[in-house]
């Protein structure tokens, strides 16, 4: 997480809000956010800028904000919901805690694969699965897809976090749906029987040990690579150097690489809906586009919004539709699945 001073630089560097935005506002809204990132105030300070109004915020992690909402029931002072992980945005859409924004801006701006089809909530920041390898020893042969990393040919050589984290059982979620049950439980199972160790740390320590030689490939978010290319500190800009990556499932009539997101949706009992639907338009501008993408190497949802030069570097990818309510009803028995295959 980043200081006050970025924060700052962050604005200094995002691009002009539309004459809209610039209106005269005023009121304010409620933020439930189970985001935790100093630079997100800096975008709540820049919407509170252009429009005159407030955002309060309340922090807490999604389920908690999802029951709390709910409890609260028609007296909620909540208007806005934003989370990380799509599951957990369906949960919210499940809990009815959620309405319809209505906003043909938002719907013009982030594409039908990255929202809700009920229109409940929608995609503000994208990052995705990826696997990364060793520059120095070139690209793998034979290995463009996630299915391809249960291949033989890749025993001893994989690193990934533990199954039970919500990044892999959405991957496995992801897979479930596409390539059935059976498929899904044997590429489980091939890519423990590839494991170079057993899953421990975080993504981060995937692709870490991959210069040592302790792994030859790794799974890991694009966020934390793109963390690591951003440091100051010359190992990190050794370590980024040297990793290379793959978009996933690219080729002509596949799905396309993996993604999840952080997304948010208007409440369904919101006590300040115009303001909420005004915060919510705001986060779909290429203003607040750039500053999740500055701010926290996140991909965008708007086409054309600004990159960071380091996630330009890591090329472009075309995303896999997302299917939050499918991989929210998929996920119990695709961690099943990566349990019975000693993905642990």
């Amino acid at each position: 997480m980043f200081r006050r001073p970025l924060l700052a630089a962050l604005g200094a560097l995002a691009l002009a809000a539309p004459a809209s935005l610039r209106a005269q506002g005023g009121g304010e809204i409620n933020l439930y956010s189970a985001r935790h990132y100093d630079t997100d105030r800096a975008l709540y300070e820049e919407f509170t800028k252009e429009t005159g109004i407030r955002v309060r915020v309340i922090e807490g992690q999604a389920d908690q904000l999802i029951e709390r909402i709910r409890n609260e029931g028609a007296n909620s002072p909540a208007d806005v919901f934003l989370t990380v992980d799509a599951a957990r945005l369906a949960r919210a859409a499940q809990a009815k805690i959620l309405a319809p924004h209505g906003s043909a801006t938002v719907d013009e701006r982030v594409p039908a694969g990255l929202r809700d089809p009920d229109g409940l909530w929608f995609a503000v920041s994208q990052r995705a699965r990826l696997i990364m390898y060793d520059r120095e020893k070139g690209v793998p042969e034979g290995l463009a897809r996630y299915e391809d990393l249960a291949d033989p040919r890749f025993k001893g050589m994989i690193c990934a976090r533990s199954g039970a984290h919500p990044y892999n059982t959405s991957l496995a979620a992801a897979l479930l749906a596409a390539d059935g049950a059976g498929q899904a439980e044997a590429w489980a199972r091939g890519v423990v029987a590839n494991f170079a160790r057993p899953p421990q740390g975080g993504d981060r320590d995937q692709f870490r040990a991959i210069p040592s030689g302790q792994c030859g490939l790794a799974i890991a978010n694009s966020y934390y690579l793109g963390l690591t290319g951003r440091s100051d500190k010359p190992e990190d800009q050794a370590l980024f150097k040297r990793i290379g990556v793959i978009f996933p499932n690219q080729g002509a009539g596949d799905r396309g690489t993996h993604v999840n997101i952080s997304g948010a949706g208007l409440t369904a009992n919101a006590p300040n809906k115009a303001n909420a639907i005004r915060f919510l338009e705001f986060m779909t501008t290429h203003r607040a586009q750039e500053m999740f993408a500055l701010g926290n190497m996140e991909f965008p949802v708007v086409a054309g919004a600004p990159l960071h030069p380091i996630l330009a570097a890591m090329g472009t990818f075309r995303a896999e539709p997302i299917n939050a309510a499918g991989n929210l009803d998929r996920t119990p028995e695709a961690l099943q699945i990566l349990q019975r295959a000693g993905w642990n």
